[in-house]
Parts: structure tokens; sequence; C-alpha cells
């Protein structure tokens, strides 16, 4: 199927009321296993690299390696780069093929962070690729984003988005990007004030180490697209862990890099099944 871009799949998700997933992909093996689990579960997936993963693949290796890998399946795919930093790497992923982008201006102040996405978004258009933008701060780390959390408020939301021109917005509500040292308090009402502000689709990061129950209840209130990056390492690399514990002389990679596959597509196809988005292809 065509490698596409993220903005027909997101209007669809939002008026089908479900999610598409987002995988952040660091190897072949993860992107195997995420694409295997989106074809199994007939469902749309997003795959996402921030861009120290980019650098560490290498560049034009990493994109033209997702990109054929999407080619080949057979279900919408997309890549999108997460988190870009800066107008310099958002235009880099814009030049290099990514089929979405996301400028992250959530550090900024306010009209700073309008303007910086505004110019992104304008940039990336002349191409007919989707951008992301974000309000409020997603708190936690991940890669080399790091920022203290800041809800995102309703009113604003609806003047960010019609002046910066973005595809989807990014909605801190009380997750946080890594792994979660306290169960996290969603503050769903708030999700539900944006969505009624706001008509683009509506994103939700750190979403690894939620429940299911709080990951359903954020896609009934708006929320498009759902990104799982922490959890999915955690996975490939507890089951390499377990694997080279049972089989320590082992050095084939063929061998060894199978459960480690497994675990991420095991966990991918319940996320899916959990976001809604299975049967939606």
């Amino acid at each position: 199927m065509p490698y596409v871009t993220t903005k027909e799949m997101l209007l669809a998700a939002r008026d089908g009321g479900y999610a598409v997933p987002a995988f952040n992909v660091e190897n072949l093996e993860m992107l195997r296993g995420a694409l295997e689990a989106a074809e199994e579960a007939r469902s749309p997936v997003l795959l996402q690299a921030g861009w120290k993963t980019v650098e560490f693949f290498g560049m034009n290796a990493f994109v033209a390696a997702v990109r054929q890998a999407c080619e080949d399946c057979a279900i919408p795919a997309a890549l999108h780069l997460d988190h870009g930093g800066s107008f310099a790497i958002a235009m880099k992923g814009y030049r290099m093929g990514f089929s979405s982008i996301m400028i992250d201006g959530s550090k900024l102040p306010y009209e700073d962070n309008v303007a910086l996405t505004r110019l992104v978004a304008d940039a990336c258009a002349a191409g007919g690729i989707p951008v992301e933008g974000e309000l409020g701060s997603v708190g936690g780390k991940e890669d080399d984003h790091q920022a203290d959390a800041a809800y995102t408020d309703p009113d604003q939301a609806a003047d960010y988005v019609a002046r910066s021109g973005v595809d989807s917005l990014a909605v801190a509500i009380g997750t946080a990007h890594g792994v979660y040292k306290t169960v996290p308090k969603l503050d769903t009402d708030r999700l539900s004030a944006v969505r009624a502000k706001v008509d683009v689709p509506l994103v939700l990061h750190g979403s690894s180490g939620l429940s299911d129950e709080d990951v359903r209840a954020c896609v009934a209130r708006g929320i498009c697209k759902v990104n799982f990056a922490t959890e999915l390492r955690q996975a490939f690399a507890g089951a390499t862990e377990a694997y080279f514990a049972q089989n320590p002389g082992e050095f084939d990679l063929r061998v060894y890099l199978k459960p480690a596959i497994e675990a991420v597509h095991n966990l991918c196809l319940h996320r899916i099944r959990v976001c809604g988005s299975d049967g939606k292809v």
C-alpha cells in the first residue's frame, strides 16, 4: 500500500471515534513487530522516531527502510517525526521524506510557540505534509525531550489552532514521557473541554504505562492518535534479557531477536485493540 501522510488517517479516526496507534520504532526488529501487528489487526498505523533515533540509525537509511517497509505492507502506514525541537530539525525531517512532522514549541512562551509552529506549518503545507503542534507541556523525559508538565488551556487551544495552522494538536492532561513513578491522574474533563473548542485531531503523548481503561477513556473524549514508546523499549529489552538468561551462549541475531520481535508484536497488537483501530482498514 502507498506510503501515506497522517492527515486523512487521523481525520478518519476523529470521525470514526477511534484512535490511530503511533509506535516509536528504533530498529528494524521493532519496525517489523509493529507493522506485522497492524497488518494482522487490519489497522492503520503510525510509525514514529525522535531525532536522536534518526541520527543513531543514519538519517537517509532510516527513512528509506521505514518507507520501503510501509510500501510493502497491506495497510495504511506513515512515518512521523516525533518532537522536532526546532525549525531546522523539522525542515530536515521534511526534506528527508517523513510523511508527518511534529514541531514542539511547548517550552517556549506562548506567542513564540505560535510563531514557530506557524512557520513550520506553512513550510510543510507546500509539500502536503501535515504538522502536529503541542500546547501545554507533557512532562517527563524521552530521548532528548525533557520538560515540566503544564496543562493545556482549552480557550488558548482554540487560539493556538486557529493561528498556528496545525493539522493535529498534542494536549497535556496529566500524562508524562518515560516511566511513571506513580499512577497518573488524567484530567479527562479538560480533554473534553479542549475537544469542544477545536476540531483538529487530538494527540495523547506519554501513553506508555497507562491502563487500558485510561486510554479508552481518552479516545472516547476525542483523542485520535495515541503515542507509545517507552513500553515498546521495555518489551524489546525484557524479551532479549530473558532469552539470554536461558541461552547465554547464543550469538545468532536471527535467533535471539525473534523473542524481542514477538514481544513488540504482541504489545502493539494489544494497544491497537485498545485504541479501537483494529478492523478499520
